[in-house]
Formats: structure tokens, sequence, C-alpha cells
């Protein structure tokens, strides 16, 4: 059975970056002078109907990062800088993710990663000076000993466990709210593959072996410094399938009947519209699920 993933919320990004021009501080200043600006900060921006767009003249001080251009050549920019204490409308990717246009989404993405980064690594990691944002807000350079310092995106696999009769294995975490289960995922560690690490952190969590690994898609997860690359596999002993009473505390296999009669009572709750994972199980079930509210 193959499945295909569509709508990844946060994979839709519609600007050329043009990396270009983030060593040319004039062409990035005419294009600021008229472009698309917004202001982000701990993950947050302004949006109702939209994004909130600024004016040049009308921006806050802070870091300025260069997003790209739309088809247009405009200019996209965010500021990172604090809100007031009575801002209002104030949202994050997982509030706004679902219903700004794609092009809103993927500037939104891309704001909250370079915020996200920087806000956590003011100093350099060779001499333990200060740092300060450079070229567009795209590396980051010590002022002692004039390194440059780049964004890191930690790799993280999520995995649909399914078994020879088209059923999936869903887990619970202990931190998790009852009834509340989802895929497995894990962070790929140093000097693994990919595929490695989808049978490890499927092994450790579920004590099951997969094989029949297969690419579904990825979408990135700035919360705050992820991309999720999803993968669906076989289990080779279903049978075996056991919590392993650190991180994940219970099992479930699920059919699609037995699957739709948890949701419709409640018995199960699933992952939000806004993530990848949601989308994986939607791929299995055969079309999108809308009931019952999903957890946030």
């Amino acid at each position: 059975m193959s499945l295909a993933l569509i709508n990844l919320s946060l994979a839709r990004a519609h600007l050329d970056r043009a990396a270009r021009l983030r060593t040319d501080e004039k062409a990035l200043d005419a294009l600021f002078a008229t472009g698309k600006i917004f202001q982000v900060n701990k993950g947050k921006f302004h949006f109702t109907d939209s994004i909130q767009w600024l004016s040049a003249g009308a921006v806050p001080a802070g870091d300025r990062y260069f997003l790209g251009l739309d088809e247009c050549g405009t200019g996209y920019f965010a500021i990172n800088a604090p809100f007031a204490e009575d801002a209002e409308d104030l949202l994050t990717l997982r509030e706004a993710g679902l219903i700004a246009t794609e092009i809103e989404t993927g500037a939104a993405v891309h704001a909250v990663a370079l915020a996200n980064w920087h806000d956590t690594h003011t100093h350099c990691a060779r001499c333990g000076a200060d740092t300060y944002s450079a070229l567009g807000g795209s590396v980051r350079k010590c002022r002692n000993d004039e390194s440059e310092h780049y964004p890191r995106t930690d790799s993280a696999v999520i995995v649909l466990v399914r078994d020879g009769d088209n059923r999936i294995l869903l887990g619970r975490q202990k931190v998790w709210p009852p009834k509340r289960y989802s895929n497995f995922a894990g962070f790929l560690e140093p000097g693994e593959s990919l595929e490695a690490c989808i049978k490890r952190e499927v092994l450790e969590e579920a004590g099951v072996r997969i094989n029949q690994i297969e690419y579904l898609g990825s979408q990135a997860w700035p919360f705050p410094a992820s991309i999720m690359l999803a993968f669906t596999g076989v289990v080779e002993n279903p049978h075996d399938a056991q919590a392993d009473g650190e991180e994940i505390e219970d099992l479930r296999w699920y059919s699609k009947e037995s699957f739709t009669a948890d949701l419709k009572s409640g018995e199960l709750l699933i992952p939000p519209g806004i993530s990848i994972a949601r989308r994986m199980i939607e791929a299995w079930y055969g079309g999108s699920i809308d009931f019952p509210e999903a957890w946030r």
C-alpha cells in the first residue's frame, strides 16, 4: 500500500530566498523601503485575517531578517523585536498555520526559525565573545575572531508503523494528557543514517522491528529548530509490540474500523492538523479527519 502526503501546512514555502542579495546591504535597504515587513518574537506574530504588515517607517528597533522575494520581486522581511505588553492578536504557527496564505506561512516559518536561532546563539562557540546578526539574518558573526555561525536544523524522523493487515500502531507518551496517541518520532543521532534511526526509534519505543521503509515527505517544525522527515514501515513482529515504559507508556493497534470508533467515542485524540503526524494518519485513513477536536 503506497501512501502520499498532501497539504503539509508548514511546508508551503513560495518565496525565492534570493541568497545572492544577502551580501548587498544597499539592495536589501531598497527592498526594505517598499517591502512586506512583519514583527516576530518568541515564536509569535500579529495575525488576524492575515499577517499584520508594517511600513518601513513604522517598524520597531530589532534585528532585520531578509526572507526572500515573491514572484513580483517584492522583498519580505521580519523584525525580531519584543511586542508591547498590551499587544493583541498574537498567534503562533500552530494557531495561524492552517489559515494563513501559502506565502504568509512560508515567511512565518522562516522568520520564526531564524528568530529562535538568533535568540539562543548570542555568543561564539569558539571563543565565547558576542556575536551579531549578519547577511540579512542568515548568519551570526563573532565580534572577536570574525568567525561565521550558521543556523542549525535538527533532523527528526517520524514513523507511521503498519502491519501486514494495514493496521497502524500508535503510542502515548507519559507527559501527554489521557487518550492522546500519535506516531513514533525521534532525533537523528551523530553518525546515524535515517533508516537506522527509524529502526532504532521504533524498536526502542515499541519493541518491534520494521522493514519496507518508505519516505513520505518532510515539514519544517521550528519548535524550536527541527525538520520532521516522515516515513512509513511494516512491522515484522506485530505480536511483540510493547511500550518501553519510559517515554511511551501505552500502545494501541488500530484498524480503520476501530480507529473510527474510538475517534467518534472520544476514546482517542490525535495530533492537530498543523502537524505532519496528522497528515500521515489521514493518508493511511484515506481522507481528512474532522472529528473530534484534536489536542493542541
